[in-house]
């Protein structure tokens, strides 16, 4: 077997190991600083060495739960079902997007695995542990790793096998955690040929490039790529979302609560859904770039009026509109689509969001200024990809294309 198709892109099947690491809120400026000031060796030289730097975007809502689904499946949105981390049905219900049943797209991974070659993900937060596991795909968390094994590999034990237990999914090392899991059990089982690791952005939500804590993680990072490498594994690097701070020089938080402006000027809404909304609150306390509004279509009209003048929102799109803009599954989102400038975010209404739990000052992504993402092979970009790749208009979606398709032209 040569190659195997999913969802109508085709991806040849490696005879070494690949590993596709997603950096949560991995923005293309903290690889850049970090190469400028030489604390990523491992990634200079693999860069020396023929491998590829290139940027490309996220989908938008620039989420976590979006973009790992369309990394992982090839897709976008629109066709794998997974719109933002949290949304409302058709039903009128409101859903953390976290189960397999809301998939509307098999994985690369999981066509891998019913083919017989062997694959294994690994997530720092457990809320995609399922939707990655879906298909049959051997799965692991590091938020859920006491206790937990790899049972298809005869892993009985994940901590016992890494020799320390898991960091809580708060602590800064979560991420380099999850990538010790993949080395360890590529080295337990050299068969593997698939690897998908999910970090979590814990430091990029605290941290801007060039702080303190941004150079331990990308220090980290590093080393650990290199152990990657060292195994002989084709590396490929991109990110979920970008990231940017939501405050002013001191340090309040810029935020336009949108169910309190709509209700001050008159125009009632069903709700106001924020499709960063995840368990992970100390992260960006439920604000984010991006808002959908459910109203009546009468509404509609005074809606964009009122947002639409306010300092900081830069998009306003009816449902249509913005399924096709933003490549989404029309059910799945509201009447109004809303995005806010770099400097801003949107949230429900001031009472809903509790920010004395921040990390430090309010960084968050979800809108157009976070869709910048890296995209970084341990080798050169050939094949019919590699004109746009040099251009920039690829996604995160084609890693995998762009991984597996290194040499053979297919895809």
């Amino acid at each position: 077997m040569n190659a195997i198709i999913v969802n109508d892109r085709s991806y040849a099947v490696p005879d070494h190991p690949v590993v596709v690491i997603t950096v949560d809120g991995g923005d293309p400026r903290y690889f850049r600083d970090a190469l400028e000031r030489g604390i990523m060796p491992r990634l200079r030289k693999l860069l020396d060495d023929e491998g590829s730097f290139g940027v490309g975007m996220s989908e938008i809502p620039s989420l976590t739960n979006p973009n790992n689904l369309s990394i992982v499946t090839g897709v976008a949105p629109a066709l794998h079902g997974i719109p933002g981390n949290y949304c409302r049905l058709p039903d009128g219900s409101l859903e953390l997007l976290n189960d397999p049943k809301y998939l509307r797209a098999p994985s690369i991974h999981a066509a891998f695995q019913s083919a017989g070659i062997p694959t294994l993900t690994v997530t720092a937060k457990d809320k995609l542990r399922l939707l990655l596991a879906h298909g049959g795909v051997p799965s692991v968390s590091v938020e859920r790793a006491a206790g937990a094994g790899i049972p298809q590999y005869g892993i009985d034990d994940v901590e016992t096998l890494i020799g320390s237990p898991a960091p809580g999914v708060y602590d800064p090392l979560a991420s380099h955690y999850a990538m010790r899991i993949g080395l360890a059990a590529l080295r337990a089982h050299p068969e593997l040929r698939l690897i998908y690791v999910s970090l979590t952005d814990r430091v990029q939500h605290a941290a801007a490039p060039g702080d303190e804590l941004s150079d331990l993680f990308f220090s980290e990072f590093d080393a650990l790529l290199g152990e990657y490498l060292e195994e002989g594994c084709t590396v490929a690097i991109t990110a979920d979302h970008g990231m940017n701070a939501k405050h002013d020089d001191r340090g309040e938080p810029r935020v336009h609560y949108l169910l309190d402006i709509l209700a001050e000027r008159g125009v009632p809404v069903h709700e106001v859904v924020l499709p960063i909304t995840d368990p992970y609150v100390k992260h960006h306390g439920a604000l984010g770039g991006f808002a959908w509004l459910h109203l009546d279509p009468e509404q509609a009209v005074r809606a964009k009026e009122v947002l639409g003048g306010l300092s900081g929102i830069e998009e306003i799109w009816d449902r249509e509109e913005a399924a096709t803009v933003y490549e989404l599954p029309v059910d799945r989102i509201g009447d109004l689509a809303v995005t806010a400038a770099a400097d801003t975010a949107l949230g429900r209404s001031r009472e809903d969001h509790d920010l004395s739990q921040l990390h430090g000052n309010l960084r968050s992504h979800g809108g157009r200024h976070e869709q910048l993402v890296p995209l970084i092979l341990s080798h050169p970009v050939v094949g019919p990809l590699a004109t746009r790749f040099e251009a920039g208009t690829l996604r995160n979606r084609d890693i995998h294309d762009l991984a597996l398709n290194r040499a053979s032209g297919e895809g």
